[in-house]
């Protein structure tokens, strides 16, 4: 699948589950919440948990959770990218023109 195939499967899924009517606001909140839990899943990988109510996980189920909260955040990015009707290859190409702008003459 690719991008453009995910993005649009996203969108029907969301709206089959009523998800994208949610205001923009609820979005950027929920956005915000699963950043908080990729930052928490790489915490888990680079220094483990310390409360002893925190079961200590194997590097391939830590991964695993990392990999799914990058999903989250990924499918309300794409959400709050298709209520502007802005394509993930927008997005792309738009970063990479940025970047390359910004930062070309340090190579």
């Amino acid at each position: 699948m690719n991008v453009t195939e995910f993005q649009q499967w996203v969108n029907n899924y969301y709206e089959h589950r009523g998800w994208s009517e949610l205001d923009i606001f609820i979005r950027i909140g929920f956005l915000a919440e699963e950043t908080g839990e990729v930052a928490r899943a790489i915490r888990a990988l680079e220094i483990g948990r310390d409360r002893p109510d925190e079961a200590m996980e194997s590097i391939a189920e830590n991964r695993n959770a990392l990999a799914e909260e990058l999903g989250d955040v990924l499918g309300n990015v794409i959400v709050i990218a298709n209520k502007y009707n802005i394509s993930l290859e927008e997005v792309f190409q738009s970063h990479k023109e940025k970047l390359l702008e910004r930062y070309s003459a340090d190579g």
